[in-house]
Protein backbone atom coordinates (compact mmCIF):
# COMPACT_ATOMS: atom_id res chain seq x y z
CA UNK A 1 0.00 0.00 0.00
CA UNK A 2 0.88 3.65 -0.30
CA UNK A 3 0.70 5.01 3.26
CA UNK A 4 0.92 8.56 4.57
CA UNK A 5 2.05 8.54 8.21
CA UNK A 6 1.37 11.55 10.45
CA UNK A 7 3.73 11.39 13.41
CA UNK A 8 2.42 13.02 16.58
CA UNK A 9 4.48 15.39 18.66
CA UNK A 10 5.38 12.56 21.04
CA UNK A 11 7.54 11.07 18.29
CA UNK A 12 9.87 14.05 18.73
CA UNK A 13 9.35 15.31 22.26
CA UNK A 14 7.45 13.62 25.07
CA UNK A 15 5.41 15.55 27.58
CA UNK A 16 7.62 17.17 30.20
CA UNK A 17 10.87 16.67 28.26
CA UNK A 18 13.22 19.61 27.82
CA UNK A 19 13.44 20.31 24.06
CA UNK A 20 17.14 19.49 23.80
CA UNK A 21 18.39 18.21 20.45
CA UNK A 22 19.78 14.97 21.91
CA UNK A 23 16.46 14.02 23.51
CA UNK A 24 14.55 14.65 20.30
CA UNK A 25 17.01 12.69 18.21
CA UNK A 26 16.75 9.70 20.55
CA UNK A 27 12.95 9.83 20.26
CA UNK A 28 13.16 9.99 16.48
CA UNK A 29 15.43 6.94 16.35
CA UNK A 30 12.85 5.06 18.42
CA UNK A 31 10.06 6.21 16.11
CA UNK A 32 11.94 5.14 13.00
CA UNK A 33 12.53 1.68 14.47
CA UNK A 34 8.76 1.30 14.84
CA UNK A 35 8.18 2.44 11.24
CA UNK A 36 11.06 0.70 9.45
CA UNK A 37 9.29 -2.69 9.16
CA UNK A 38 6.49 -1.05 7.17
CA UNK A 39 8.87 -0.02 4.40
CA UNK A 40 9.52 -3.67 3.50
CA UNK A 41 5.96 -3.97 2.17
CA UNK A 42 4.64 -0.45 1.63
CA UNK A 43 5.40 2.95 0.10
CA UNK A 44 5.79 5.52 2.88
CA UNK A 45 5.38 9.27 3.27
CA UNK A 46 6.20 10.63 6.73
CA UNK A 47 4.81 13.90 8.05
CA UNK A 48 5.45 15.31 11.51
CA UNK A 49 4.55 18.02 13.98
CA UNK A 50 6.73 20.98 14.94
CA UNK A 51 4.93 22.71 17.83
CA UNK A 52 7.69 22.61 20.48
CA UNK A 53 10.45 23.28 17.96
CA UNK A 54 8.80 26.27 16.32
CA UNK A 55 8.07 27.61 19.82
CA UNK A 56 11.74 27.41 20.79
CA UNK A 57 12.84 29.20 17.61
CA UNK A 58 10.14 31.85 18.07
CA UNK A 59 11.37 32.54 21.62
CA UNK A 60 14.99 32.80 20.45
CA UNK A 61 14.03 35.08 17.58
CA UNK A 62 11.95 37.35 19.83
CA UNK A 63 14.81 37.63 22.33
CA UNK A 64 17.60 38.30 19.81
CA UNK A 65 18.66 41.96 20.23
CA UNK A 66 20.27 42.02 16.78
CA UNK A 67 16.89 41.66 15.02
CA UNK A 68 14.62 44.61 14.34
CA UNK A 69 11.68 42.17 14.27
CA UNK A 70 11.29 38.44 15.10
CA UNK A 71 11.32 35.98 12.23
CA UNK A 72 7.79 35.40 10.86
CA UNK A 73 6.11 32.05 11.43
CA UNK A 74 6.34 30.90 7.83
CA UNK A 75 10.13 31.23 8.02
CA UNK A 76 10.21 29.48 11.40
CA UNK A 77 8.09 26.68 9.94
CA UNK A 78 10.58 26.23 7.11
CA UNK A 79 13.44 26.15 9.60
CA UNK A 80 11.79 23.40 11.62
CA UNK A 81 10.99 21.41 8.48
CA UNK A 82 14.68 21.46 7.64
CA UNK A 83 15.77 20.60 11.19
CA UNK A 84 13.34 17.75 11.87
CA UNK A 85 13.52 16.56 8.27
CA UNK A 86 17.28 16.19 8.64
CA UNK A 87 16.90 14.13 11.82
CA UNK A 88 14.29 11.87 10.20
CA UNK A 89 16.25 11.60 6.96
CA UNK A 90 19.42 10.48 8.72
CA UNK A 91 17.60 8.07 11.05
CA UNK A 92 15.73 6.51 8.13
CA UNK A 93 18.93 6.16 6.10
CA UNK A 94 20.60 4.42 9.05
CA UNK A 95 17.63 2.09 9.57
CA UNK A 96 17.07 1.44 5.85
CA UNK A 97 20.56 1.53 4.32
CA UNK A 98 19.46 0.16 0.93
CA UNK A 99 16.46 2.46 0.45
CA UNK A 100 16.14 5.85 -1.20
CA UNK A 101 15.08 8.52 1.28
CA UNK A 102 14.29 12.18 0.60
CA UNK A 103 13.31 15.02 2.91
CA UNK A 104 11.78 18.11 1.33
CA UNK A 105 10.59 21.50 2.50
CA UNK A 106 7.15 22.22 1.12
CA UNK A 107 4.44 24.87 1.17
CA UNK A 108 0.75 24.54 2.03
CA UNK A 109 -1.72 26.88 0.37
CA UNK A 110 -4.32 28.50 2.62
CA UNK A 111 -7.09 31.06 2.10
CA UNK A 112 -6.04 34.62 2.98
CA UNK A 113 -9.64 35.19 4.20
CA UNK A 114 -9.77 32.10 6.42
CA UNK A 115 -11.59 33.08 9.66
CA UNK A 116 -8.81 31.43 11.69
CA UNK A 117 -6.67 34.54 11.12
CA UNK A 118 -9.14 36.50 13.24
CA UNK A 119 -9.33 33.85 15.99
CA UNK A 120 -5.90 32.29 16.72
CA UNK A 121 -6.24 28.96 18.57
CA UNK A 122 -3.28 26.78 17.55
CA UNK A 123 -0.97 26.16 20.51
CA UNK A 124 2.77 26.44 19.90
CA UNK A 125 5.81 26.38 22.13
CA UNK A 126 6.26 25.74 25.81
CA UNK A 127 3.75 25.79 28.67
CA UNK A 128 3.98 28.73 31.13
CA UNK A 129 2.11 29.79 34.22
CA UNK A 130 -0.43 32.52 33.57
CA UNK A 131 1.69 35.37 34.90
CA UNK A 132 4.71 34.50 32.76
CA UNK A 133 2.54 33.85 29.70
CA UNK A 134 0.89 37.25 29.99
CA UNK A 135 4.27 38.94 30.50
CA UNK A 136 5.63 37.31 27.34
CA UNK A 137 2.46 38.21 25.45
CA UNK A 138 2.78 41.86 26.47
CA UNK A 139 6.48 42.09 25.65
CA UNK A 140 6.36 40.17 22.35
CA UNK A 141 2.90 41.01 21.02
CA UNK A 142 1.72 37.41 21.37
CA UNK A 143 -1.72 36.02 22.02
CA UNK A 144 -1.96 33.37 24.76
CA UNK A 145 -4.63 30.96 26.00
CA UNK A 146 -4.96 28.39 28.81
CA UNK A 147 -3.95 24.84 27.84
CA UNK A 148 -4.07 21.74 30.02
CA UNK A 149 -3.27 23.40 33.35
CA UNK A 150 -0.91 26.05 31.94
CA UNK A 151 -0.80 28.82 29.35
CA UNK A 152 0.69 28.77 25.85
CA UNK A 153 1.06 31.00 22.85
CA UNK A 154 -1.57 30.65 20.12
CA UNK A 155 -1.36 31.49 16.42
CA UNK A 156 -3.79 31.25 13.51
CA UNK A 157 -4.35 27.79 12.02
CA UNK A 158 -6.12 28.16 8.65
CA UNK A 159 -7.44 25.07 6.88
CA UNK A 160 -5.09 23.67 4.21
CA UNK A 161 -6.30 23.91 0.62
CA UNK A 162 -3.40 22.38 -1.30
CA UNK A 163 0.05 20.93 -0.71
CA UNK A 164 1.96 22.86 -3.36
CA UNK A 165 4.59 20.17 -3.95
CA UNK A 166 2.23 17.15 -3.85
CA UNK A 167 3.03 16.16 -7.45
CA UNK A 168 6.73 16.11 -6.60
CA UNK A 169 6.01 13.86 -3.61
CA UNK A 170 4.04 11.50 -5.86
CA UNK A 171 6.93 11.41 -8.36
CA UNK A 172 9.37 10.51 -5.59
CA UNK A 173 7.07 7.73 -4.37
CA UNK A 174 6.74 6.37 -7.89
CA UNK A 175 10.56 6.24 -8.02
CA UNK A 176 10.69 4.07 -4.88
CA UNK A 177 11.65 6.81 -2.44
CA UNK A 178 10.63 7.13 1.20
CA UNK A 179 9.56 10.79 1.54
CA UNK A 180 9.63 13.07 4.58
CA UNK A 181 7.54 16.19 3.96
CA UNK A 182 4.72 18.47 5.17
CA UNK A 183 6.47 18.99 8.50
CA UNK A 184 4.38 21.07 10.87
CA UNK A 185 1.60 21.06 8.27
CA UNK A 186 3.83 22.68 5.66
CA UNK A 187 4.88 26.33 5.35
CA UNK A 188 1.61 28.32 5.16
CA UNK A 189 1.35 30.44 2.03
CA UNK A 190 -1.31 32.43 0.17
CA UNK A 191 -1.51 33.15 -3.55
CA UNK A 192 -1.61 36.72 -4.85
CA UNK A 193 -4.85 36.93 -6.88
CA UNK A 194 -3.30 39.41 -9.33
CA UNK A 195 0.08 37.80 -10.03
CA UNK A 196 -0.32 34.21 -8.82
CA UNK A 197 2.80 34.58 -6.68
CA UNK A 198 2.99 32.75 -3.35
CA UNK A 199 3.68 34.59 -0.10
CA UNK A 200 4.18 33.25 3.43
CA UNK A 201 1.71 34.12 6.19
CA UNK A 202 1.86 34.23 10.00
CA UNK A 203 0.21 30.91 10.83
CA UNK A 204 0.70 27.21 11.58
CA UNK A 205 -1.32 24.66 9.60
CA UNK A 206 -2.63 21.58 11.43
CA UNK A 207 -0.31 18.74 10.47
CA UNK A 208 -3.00 16.04 10.51
CA UNK A 209 -5.30 17.97 8.16
CA UNK A 210 -2.36 18.56 5.82
CA UNK A 211 -1.46 14.86 6.01
CA UNK A 212 -5.04 13.96 5.03
CA UNK A 213 -4.93 16.35 2.07
CA UNK A 214 -1.53 15.05 0.98
CA UNK A 215 -2.71 11.44 1.29
CA UNK A 216 -5.62 12.26 -0.99
CA UNK A 217 -3.43 13.99 -3.57
CA UNK A 218 -0.78 11.23 -3.80
CA UNK A 219 -3.36 8.43 -3.99
CA UNK A 220 -2.59 6.82 -0.63
CA UNK A 221 -4.60 3.75 0.36
CA UNK A 222 -4.11 4.43 4.08
CA UNK A 223 -3.74 7.50 6.28
CA UNK A 224 -2.02 6.49 9.51
CA UNK A 225 -2.11 8.97 12.41
CA UNK A 226 0.30 7.86 15.14
CA UNK A 227 0.27 9.33 18.62
CA UNK A 228 0.88 8.26 22.25
CA UNK A 229 -2.49 6.61 22.95
CA UNK A 230 -3.47 3.09 21.84
CA UNK A 231 -6.81 4.10 20.30
CA UNK A 232 -9.46 6.78 20.15
CA UNK A 233 -11.65 6.55 23.25
CA UNK A 234 -15.12 7.82 24.04
CA UNK A 235 -15.65 9.32 27.45
CA UNK A 236 -12.02 10.50 27.77
CA UNK A 237 -11.31 11.93 31.23
CA UNK A 238 -14.26 10.12 32.81
CA UNK A 239 -14.67 6.82 34.66
CA UNK A 240 -16.45 5.33 31.65
CA UNK A 241 -13.77 5.40 28.95
CA UNK A 242 -14.16 2.94 26.11
CA UNK A 243 -11.77 2.37 23.19
CA UNK A 244 -13.27 2.69 19.73
CA UNK A 245 -11.81 -0.05 17.54
CA UNK A 246 -13.91 0.31 14.38
CA UNK A 247 -15.95 3.28 13.23
CA UNK A 248 -17.35 5.12 10.25
CA UNK A 249 -16.72 8.85 9.85
CA UNK A 250 -20.33 9.51 10.77
CA UNK A 251 -19.99 7.56 14.02
CA UNK A 252 -16.79 9.36 14.99
CA UNK A 253 -18.21 12.78 14.19
CA UNK A 254 -21.09 12.06 16.54
CA UNK A 255 -18.64 11.83 19.46
CA UNK A 256 -17.14 14.75 21.39
CA UNK A 257 -13.32 15.05 21.23
CA UNK A 258 -11.06 17.76 22.61
CA UNK A 259 -10.30 20.48 20.07
CA UNK A 260 -6.69 20.75 21.22
CA UNK A 261 -5.75 17.06 21.04
CA UNK A 262 -7.81 14.24 19.52
CA UNK A 263 -10.34 16.48 17.73
CA UNK A 264 -8.10 17.49 14.78
CA UNK A 265 -6.89 13.90 14.35
CA UNK A 266 -10.44 12.60 14.15
CA UNK A 267 -11.39 15.39 11.74
CA UNK A 268 -8.42 14.52 9.52
CA UNK A 269 -9.10 10.79 9.28
CA UNK A 270 -12.82 11.39 8.72
CA UNK A 271 -12.16 13.86 5.92
CA UNK A 272 -9.76 11.45 4.19
CA UNK A 273 -12.20 8.54 4.33
CA UNK A 274 -15.16 10.68 3.29
CA UNK A 275 -13.33 12.20 0.31
CA UNK A 276 -11.53 9.08 -0.96
CA UNK A 277 -13.42 6.02 0.27
CA UNK A 278 -10.07 4.66 1.49
CA UNK A 279 -9.09 3.66 5.05
CA UNK A 280 -7.58 5.67 7.91
CA UNK A 281 -6.41 4.68 11.37
CA UNK A 282 -5.31 6.30 14.62
CA UNK A 283 -3.06 4.46 17.05
CA UNK A 284 0.07 4.33 19.13
CA UNK A 285 3.42 4.78 17.44
CA UNK A 286 4.88 1.62 18.98
CA UNK A 287 1.91 -0.34 17.55
CA UNK A 288 2.36 0.99 14.01
CA UNK A 289 2.65 -2.39 12.28
CA UNK A 290 -0.41 -3.74 14.11
CA UNK A 291 -2.44 -0.61 13.37
CA UNK A 292 -1.72 -1.04 9.64
CA UNK A 293 -3.21 -4.57 9.63
CA UNK A 294 -6.13 -3.52 11.82
CA UNK A 295 -5.28 -5.47 14.97
CA UNK A 296 -4.62 -2.31 17.04
CA UNK A 297 -5.74 1.29 17.14
CA UNK A 298 -8.95 2.77 15.73
CA UNK A 299 -9.73 1.89 12.11
CA UNK A 300 -12.02 4.24 10.18
CA UNK A 301 -13.76 3.25 6.97
CA UNK A 302 -17.01 3.99 5.18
Amino acid sequence: MRIVVALGGNALLRRGQVPDADAQLRNIVTAVRALAPLEAEHELVLTHGNGPQVGVLAMESAADPRLTAPYPFDALGALTQGLIGYWLLQSLQNALPHHRVASIINQTLVDRDDPAFGDPRKFVGEVFDEQEARRLADSNGWQVRPDDGGWRRVVASPRPLEVVESELVADLLDAGTVVVCAGGGGVPVVRDPATGDLHGVEAVVDKDLTAALLAERVGAELLLVLTDVPAVVRGYGTDATEPIRRATPQELRAEDFAAGSMGPKVDAVCRFVERTGKVAAIGRLSDAADVVVGSAGTVVRR
